[in-house]
């Protein structure tokens, strides 16, 4: 009996361990400022947590932490440039909140948003971490102009031509939905009442728009994305 209690005790132990050096984990971090004075500013606040690690030059970092002024076109260009260099996500550490213009960020690799005057070593930490397990963190007031932009995008540019955020019209939807059934092209189109060569058409349109090889990737890539 003490045996087993000693070998559930030290299983337990072993859990609360693992759980512990997960949680634990160190970030791989890099710096990156078009000012050096607040680089340094940010430097000595990172390397007084544990959480952090400052990646060396030449390593691989996890997260990329940029600092910047303003959200103009000349920084929106430097921050993709540090994310496809890197190909890190990238956490922004902005000196002016301008949500049209950070709008724009979010398709540079920027996933999380931190106003300069806010950014105290918690905040960063907890951004940092989020960014490094996949996660967003942006200010309201940019979330709420990100789905206004979205909503009118949706009503102004999609719906009129009849396609959905999927990027596949309802067509496109139809026809994919029914190859992913496995119905062969002439079974698609005489399901939908088209001509084959319109159903190879479709099939064309969005392998080519979607950079695929084939219609079972474009299908693969549909059901993934959960389109279909």
């Amino acid at each position: 009996m003490g045996i087993q209690h000693s070998t559930i005790a030290t299983a337990h132990l072993n859990t609360a361990t693992a759980r512990f050096n997960t949680a634990t984990a160190r970030v791989s971090v890099r710096v990156r400022s078009l000012d050096p004075i607040s680089e340094a500013g940010i430097l000595v606040q990172l390397r007084q947590r544990p959480e952090i690690r400052l990646a060396a030059d030449g390593e691989a970092a996890s997260v990329i932490l940029a600092l910047a002024d303003v959200a103009d076109e000349a920084v929106t260009r430097w921050v993709l440039g540090l994310h496809r260099n890197e190909g890190a996500p990238v956490v922004l550490v902005i000196g002016r909140v301008d949500p049209p213009a950070l709008v724009t960020m979010v398709g540079s690799g920027v996933c999380g948003v931190l106003p300069r005057a806010e950014a105290t070593p918690e905040r960063l930490v907890r951004l940092i971490r989020g960014a490094a397990q996949g996660h967003g963190d942006l200010p309201p007031e940019m979330v709420r102009h990100l789905l206004d932009h979205v909503s009118l995008l949706n009503r102004t540019a999609l719906e009129p031509r009849g396609i959905s955020f999927a990027g596949l019209t309802e067509r496109e939807r139809d026809v994919l939905r029914l190859v992913a059934d496995g119905l062969s092209t002439r079974e698609v189109a005489t399901k939908l009442a088209y001509s084959e060569r319109t159903i190879k058409a479709v099939l064309q349109a969005v392998t080519l728009r979607l950079r695929l090889r084939n219609r079972t990737q474009a299908v693969a890539y549909a059901v993934r994305n959960g389109w279909i």
